[in-house]
């Protein structure tokens, strides 16, 4: 199965077989009599390519994920002993990674210097097993799937706008208000915003807008430029909420549905050392309350003696 799954992952006999240090001959009798103990082909071979059949597209995935979890059910064994290593390859959504993840690195890489880390930072949805990406942080409702998951934080969004765009548009007082004025959607120019009043009453509105994008990032920096009204999570708006370029509208409305800040990762009943120390790493550095939900430490007020004002 070992070596199979070898030969497809390195995409040619020869490959396989420089990487498991054995001749091609032995690498083409192993997946020879592994075929024949089976009774089916699992690999059309020619001079030139190698195509999986149905039945070994099948076989491999089930040897990958059989292998997976031997390998980790080794490496849980001994994760007291063992320090984590090799290659972690991570999915992270572009601006909260940039922002949030990026500079935990050097801190994690100091921690665990055996670790090798691949990040990719992008919005888009990755298929963790075939691509290849041991974990992924997404920051959504979570759909029932093949993948295990952890939440690593809460991610509280808010309804907000610049003051100069509130000046000139009026400042909605409740999400019934919102489908009077020009609200930035995602991806789509008409959305359904989903909030809770102060009594603690669901509800949703439909609103629209002339104005849409996939990408977070666009969306704040629109909100920014006094384009209209942004549904936004409070860790990508959190300093311009501070520093008043963004001003929250609706005040004492939650919006937004169970979306949370999650790692996933394959449905293994073992995880690597490497993955664990991972989402333990972000788990920890988030903490119960993640930093851009934390109340602002503000500077005590100066006191005025005479002319000379101190703090």
């Amino acid at each position: 199965m070992a070596v199979f799954a070898r030969v497809v992952s390195a995409g040619s006999l020869s490959a396989a077989a420089r990487e498991l240090g054995l001749s091609p001959a032995v690498v083409s009798r192993r997946l020879a009599a592994l075929e024949s103990k089976l009774g089916v082909r699992l690999i059309n071979r020619t001079t030139r390519s190698l195509h999986l059949t149905d039945e070994g597209a099948n076989y491999f995935e089930a040897c990958s994920r059989i292998i997976a979890e031997i390998e980790e059910a080794d490496a849980a064994a001994s994760a007291g002993r063992v320090e984590p290593q090799g290659v972690l390859k991570v999915a992270v959504p572009a601006s909260f990674g940039h922002q949030f993840i990026t500079p935990l690195i050097p801190r994690f890489a100091a921690r665990f210097p055996k670790v090798q880390l691949a990040l990719s930072l992008s919005d888009r949805t990755v298929n963790l097993l075939d691509e290849g990406f041991d974990l992924a942080i997404r920051i959504a409702e979570l759909e029932d799937s093949s993948l295990a998951a952890r939440k690593l934080a809460s991610n509280r969004r808010v309804v907000c706008a610049s003051p100069a765009y509130l000046a000139q548009h009026g400042t909605p007082r409740t999400p019934e208000e919102l489908v009077r004025h020009n609200c930035l959607t995602a991806p789509d120019l008409v959305a359904t915003w989903a909030y809770k009043g102060p009594d603690g009453k669901p509800g949703s509105v439909r609103v629209t807008g002339r104005y849409a994008c996939d990408n977070w990032e666009v969306i704040r920096e629109w909100a920014l430029a006094g384009l209209g009204v942004a549904l936004k999570s409070t860790w990508d708006v959190r300093r311009h909420l501070e520093d008043g370029t963004l001003a929250l509208v609706c005040a004492g409305y939650t919006f937004g549905t169970d979306v949370g800040i999650y790692a996933v990762y394959p449905h293994r009943r073992h995880l690597s050392a490497k993955t664990r120390a991972f989402i333990e790493f972000l788990a920890d550095s988030f903490g119960p309350e993640p930093a851009w939900d934390r109340p602002v430490a503000r500077p005590p007020k100066p006191r005025i003696r005479g002319r000379a004002a101190v703090v």
